[in-house]
């Protein structure tokens, strides 16, 4: 079963054009992450908080994801990382055209 990863933290920038070309690289390897599946990247320059949310294949995949993500942020000095995994209700979100398998 899929499940949404939701993770939001403090963040000083780089935002928008900005973040999006010294973050290139960092995103170019998500894509290699075990078990994920997309990856929307969230902002907010007024409020200095960035994120994502991110669809992987199980829960336990999210996980693992979460564990190691949390502990790179820390490297880059980012604590107090919010995170929720949720389950997906496929047939409900179909109706809806979300993008999920």
């Amino acid at each position: 079963m899929t499940h949404i990863l939701q993770i939001d933290f403090t963040m000083q920038g780089p935002f928008g054009d900005e973040m999006a070309e010294v973050f290139a690289d960092l995103a170019k390897s998500i894509n290699e992450e075990e078990g994920l599946i997309w990856k929307i990247w969230t902002e907010s320059p007024d409020t200095n908080e960035a994120g994502g949310v991110y669809l992987f294949e199980s829960k336990e995949t999210a996980e693992k994801y979460l564990n190691m993500h949390t502990n790179r942020l820390a490297k880059f000095g980012i604590t107090g990382v919010n995170a929720k995994i949720l389950a997906i209700n496929s047939k409900l979100t179909e109706i809806n055209n979300g993008p999920v398998k």
